[in-house]
């Protein structure tokens, strides 16, 4: 699946899912009996430098975790939103939240419950694990997975094409 640049040009704020995207799925129990989930390194440091870039940054997950809300403050994530299984509507909150239209932001999911985000937002990509749905209505198919490079690769292409990306720049 190529890249539509024409799509990035407009993009102002990346929002994400976490289990699929920022994560592989996995989660194991720790010592103290809280379910805990792997994070990759690049994918943070995309995520900060996406950030530095000017780019606004938000979580939409369905899960309420410690481990995940712990994540998102050390990233500096600018929005947050746990427990949303019906994500169309919340897309909607952020939009207005960040004063941005639809066609700024950029989604990141992988399941069924991310469909109507990705149906909405200016670009949409998913992983190659994703399932058939997401795929389906992706603009974009990472090369890298879930939970390891995927998530950078998108802040990459932002960074490099996005609306604040320098003039004349390719």
């Amino acid at each position: 699946m190529d890249l539509e640049v024409s799509r990035l040009r407009k993009i102002k704020l990346l929002a994400l899912d976490v289990d699929g995207v920022l994560t592989d799925c996995r989660v194991f129990l720790d010592s103290s009996g809280e379910w805990r989930r792997l994070f990759s390194i690049r994918d943070g440091y995309g995520l900060k430098r996406l950030i530095e870039a000017g780019y606004k940054t938000a979580i939409i997950t369905g899960t309420r975790a410690q481990d995940i809300r712990e994540r998102a403050k050390a990233l500096g994530i600018h929005y947050f939103y746990e427990g949303h299984l019906n994500k169309g509507p919340v897309l909607d909150e952020l939009a207005k939240e960040a004063s941005l239209n639809l066609s700024e932001i950029a989604y990141m999911g992988d399941d069924i419950f991310d469909v109507p985000v990705l149906q909405k937002v200016g670009f949409a990509a998913s992983v190659p694990d994703a399932m058939d749905e997401a795929l389906k209505v992706s603009h974009y198919i990472t090369r890298r997975p879930a939970g390891n490079g995927a998530v950078r690769e998108i802040c990459d292409f932002i960074v490099q094409y996005g609306a604040f990306a320098e003039k004349g720049k390719l």
